[in-house]
């Protein structure tokens, strides 16, 4: 996912597919629609990134991303009426889960974009499931390797080498930044192994586990801010602008929308919108902001996105379950 905080509780693979909606339930947007929403709302992400910080210091630009995502999922929350995290323990782990899903890769990803272009730094998140794939091979004993998913690791690496122009000595690469916007993209996978590990079966809905995620990367932020930053000294019109859609929109909006696409067509399909975030990037950081863009950068990214499309694919099953007379077999995603 790009820029985007993970949900604190994750979605099962196993999840049924929805049924279609009774004639009295309340009709909402086609989820095609929404799936379009998404992805252009997290791909314009990196552009707001890089507005924020003509402004604002990296962590002013993730501390105000993250107040303004946590309003949002508040105010849903209070409507929904969910009910937030009674557990002290549950608490623990979502402080750990917000400086990794959150806290980290957020700010990580403003100060890398200093120095890299927007571009870049959407591409370098679309290896998030490689080093997912990578990652689950050894933390996750149910993942096991197949030709199929190490091909397409090694296929995905090949892509972000030739995005960095590899045979060219990585001229005119900013490393610092490049290193900060690849270690963002890894930070993500091991925050999501560790709420796999640590806060499945909670009780809690995914929407009210995440809106405490979030309240709590707010708080690390509310912290480490102000040691490293100053207050700033006027409040320029378009990058604050920016802050407040990044948070608003590229953080609570997209969760809100995120879940019901879950809900609706199942985790598989939802996440499928990671492969068109660093598409939409691009664009916008090439027409919106004018940043250059050499060959290398969109073959290497198609290549990425095939790599990462390889390594999230799973072995058909060609044993049939067996029938219940009187019921229908379980579907499953």
């Amino acid at each position: 996912m790009s820029a985007p905080s993970a949900p604190a509780t994750v979605p099962s693979s196993s999840t049924p597919r929805p049924t279609t909606p009774s004639p009295g339930r309340r009709r909402t947007v086609d989820w095609r629609i929404r799936f379009v929403a998404l992805s252009l709302i997290w791909g314009f992400s990196f552009l707001l990134i890089k507005v924020g910080t003509h402004g604002y210091a990296p962590f002013q630009v993730t501390f105000g991303r993250l107040l303004f995502g946590t309003a949002v999922l508040a105010v849903a929350i209070a409507v929904r009426r969910d009910r937030l995290p009674r557990s002290g323990r549950t608490w623990g782990h979502l402080f750990v889960a917000a400086f990794l899903l959150n806290a980290l890769p957020f700010s990580l990803f403003a100060y890398a974009e200093l120095t890299i272009p927007s571009t870049l730094a959407g591409i370098c998140n679309a290896t998030s499931p490689l080093w997912g794939m990578a990652l689950s091979l050894v933390a996750l004993s149910e993942d096991r390797p197949t030709r199929r998913r190490v091909a397409g690791l090694g296929l995905g690496f090949i892509g972000v080498l030739t995005v960095l122009g590899a045979w060219q000595g990585f001229s005119g690469l900013d490393f610092g930044g490049t290193a900060m916007a690849l270690l963002a993209s890894l930070s993500y996978p091991i925050g999501w192994i560790y709420v796999r590990r640590t806060l499945a079966g909670t009780g809690s809905s995914a929407l009210a586990m995440t809106g405490s995620q979030l309240f709590l990367g707010t708080l690390q932020l509310a912290v480490v801010t102000p040691m490293f930053t100053s207050l700033p000294e006027r409040f320029p019109l378009v990058p604050t602008l920016s802050v407040i859609a990044l948070g608003a929109l590229g953080t609570g909006l997209a969760l809100l929308i995120q879940y019901g696409l879950v809900q609706e067509v199942g985790p598989t399909t939802a996440q499928m919108v990671t492969y068109f975030i660093p598409v939409i990037a691009t664009a916008a950081g090439v027409a919106v902001l004018g940043e250059q863009l050499n060959w290398n950068t969109p073959v290497g990214a198609l290549v990425v996105l095939a790599g990462a499309a390889l390594t999230q694919s799973r072995p058909r099953t060609t044993t049939k379950p067996a029938r219940v007379p009187g019921r229908r077999p379980f579907s499953r995603n």
